[in-house]
């Protein structure tokens, strides 16, 4: 199915994701949980209002796990939004784990990743889930699993009807090609304008019609990518078009490419409002010359 044309009705306008309209900025819900992803949040008022708001600004799109929490992140995507609106999609991903301290563990086996789907579709209260992500981790930290046999599970999990759709997470060139004839949805890696690392998978994407969905959007400490908020050109700009740093960062990425969603994760009503209010900004040719020179990138 083609990408649509961005529209009027919805966070920077709509594309397809898994044969459904969404909007262009989505929500992820990464930042709801308690520190370091972990635990309750501080706040789960106003975390609850958060996703209801983000609804409410025509967000319908929101990307969660349930090891983000663990289960806090899916299970105030419940309590905030069940019965969920019909437009909702509402995109899991599996592959990974949290130990007794909070630590990050990975959760690559066939029979872990179906343990995963089966995690969701409980905290979420779903019959389906609308997409599931694989997210793969670097070659040769995880031994003796292979890719075939963990695409083949999610295969059979879609089959089943327990996924919609299958995405890719966190790979190369070469694990997207091999994944590519199970029929995929979307890739999530990281992209931004600092880090343009992912192009050449953008252009596959763009060859097989795949929404591209970059995780890191404006850099992290955590994950020591550099932060786009931090740039003085994008600062510049920013002061120049009357915008915040954030929200030049993100309306690059939806000026890139039609096929790029944006899944922009807060625990606060403002910083939401900020990123939805992103569908407002146009970057100017000199302002995206700046900002495409900000970063090299592979062309094959």
């Amino acid at each position: 199915m083609s990408q649509s044309r961005p529209g009027p009705d919805r966070p920077g306008g709509t594309s397809i994701l898994a044969g459904r309209p969404v909007a262009r900025i989505g929500f992820g819900a990464m930042r709801l949980p308690g520190p370091g992803v972990w635990g309750p949040p501080r706040d789960p008022a106003t975390a609850l209002r958060v996703l209801r708001r983000a609804v409410e600004l025509g967000v319908n799109h929101i990307d969660t796990a349930e090891y983000y929490g663990p289960r806090v992140a899916n299970e105030l995507i419940r309590a905030a939004l069940q019965p969920y609106p019909r437009d909702l999609v509402l995109v899991s991903k599996v592959g990974a784990d949290r130990d007794p301290g909070g630590g990050w563990i990975s959760a690559q086996r066939p029979d872990q990743l179906r343990a995963g789907v089966e995690a969701n579709l409980t905290t979420l209260s779903v019959g389906q889930l609308d997409v599931v992500n694989l997210r793969l981790l670097p070659p040769g930290e995880v031994d003796g699993i292979d890719l075939d046999d963990q695409l083949a599970e999610m295969v059979a999990l879609r089959d089943e009807g327990k996924i919609g759709a299958i995405g890719v997470s966190n790979v190369t060139a070469g694990q997207l090609r091999q994944a590519l004839p199970v029929g995929l949805a979307c890739v999530q890696n990281a992209y931004s304008v600092l880090d343009r690392s992912g192009e050449y998978l953008l252009q596959l994407c763009r060859e097989h019609d795949l929404a591209w969905v970059p995780f890191f959007p404006l850099g992290s400490p955590f994950a020591r990518v550099a932060r786009v908020t931090d740039h003085p050109v994008v600062i510049n700009a920013a002061q120049s078009l009357g915008a915040t740093p954030a929200q030049v960062g993100l309306a690059w990425l939806l000026a890139h490419d039609p096929r790029i969603l944006l899944i922009p994760g807060t625990s606060s009503l403002d910083h939401l409002a900020e990123n939805v209010a992103t569908r407002h900004l146009r970057l100017d040719a000199n302002t995206m010359a700046l900002l495409d020179g900000l970063s090299p990138f592979p062309v094959a």
